[in-house]
């Protein structure tokens, strides 16, 4: 393949493909019919010699190949956009789709406050949610399979703030507090919760990847201690519905609790150790840093967290 016979247009299309997995849904971001798109992208298979895309029955699955360009087609037309148009983004105008990976808890607490906002502003743009599944989500940002991703990473963010020339960049959206829960008539709720009540229970553990060792049980190894983990589940609300049914206890963040529905079934102690403080976080690619959609998004969810910060200083 010589790089003069590409048609630049077709990676336009490419990206669009490549970030909604679906022809249809590509072809109406980018106000095409879906032939049109089709024919694209055999345009383009047919320059670059590869399938690109194999159907499945939710849409299509990229090859090998075109997982591997992706990465350097999106930040090559990110690059374009941000200085040949600087600051050209209209969110009235948007039709726009974003991923945004967020805990359970997070969303609870952020969401609410995102989308008024959203509806005033860009009342045509879309927000897709996407299970936090990793407390390091470097990987999948490299990957564009999300545009942001907001959560508690501490390991992350240690790495990120010792070497400058890191390829993702982070903003502290708010300060938590992770507390325990039981349910209300449990024999530990009746008095103070040391530590050693604290280690002789069993836990359920709130874990995103189904390791049975979070950072409680770090904070306990420090100390020489460990705690028995009955059951690990992937959402912060799973956990509070099955405390309220069980003698497990449970670490949630405190201020997701009022917002489960079921707070008046629990009890809420502190946390019997010394835990470094939990700073909610908005971790990004530094290829989208310039783009002017993905710079607006997180102006927008900055404004956002700052009412959840005024709420919770209430």
């Amino acid at each position: 393949m010589s790089f003069r016979n590409l048609d630049l247009n077709l990676l336009r299309v490419f990206d669009e493909v490549m970030a909604e997995r679906n022809f249809s849904r590509a072809a109406h971001n980018l106000a095409m019919t879906q032939p049109a798109v089709s024919n694209a992208i055999q345009r383009l298979r047919d320059t670059l010699s590869d399938t690109l895309f194999v159907r499945i029955t939710t849409g299509v699955k990229p090859t090998p190949l075109a997982e591997r360009i992706w990465p350097v087609v999106r930040e090559a037309l990110t690059s374009l956009q941000a200085n040949l148009i600087p600051d050209a983004y209209e969110p009235l105008q948007a039709r726009d789709n974003f991923r945004l990976a967020m805990a359970d808890a997070t969303a609870a607490i952020l969401i609410p406050a995102l989308v008024p906002l959203l509806q005033k502003e860009a009342p045509n743009v879309t927000l897709r949610i996407l299970p936090l599944l990793t407390r390091d989500p470097r990987q999948l940002l490299d990957q564009d399979s999300m545009d942001i991703a907001l959560g508690y990473f501490p390991t992350t963010v240690a790495v990120l703030n010792q070497n400058e020339q890191q390829s993702f960049s982070h903003q502290r959206m708010y300060d938590g507090e992770y507390v325990v829960v039981m349910r209300k008539d449990h024999p530990l709720a009746k008095e103070e919760l040391t530590l050693d009540a604290f280690c002789s229970a069993t836990h359920l553990l709130v874990s995103f990847s189904g390791r049975p060792f979070g950072f409680v049980d770090e904070g306990l190894a420090a100390v020489g201690r460990k705690r028995r983990i009955l059951l690990t589940v992937n959402q912060f609300f799973t956990a509070g519905r099955v405390v309220t049914e069980s003698d497990l206890l449970t670490v949630l963040p405190r201020h997701f609790v009022p917002a489960t529905g079921f707070a008046n079934q629990v009890a809420v102690r502190p946390i019997p150790l010394n835990l470094e403080p939990v700073h909610v976080e908005m971790l990004w690619h530094n290829r989208h840093k310039r783009s002017p959609a993905q710079v607006w998004l997180r102006q927008l969810i900055t404004r956002a967290s700052e009412r959840v910060l005024a709420e919770l200083s209430l």
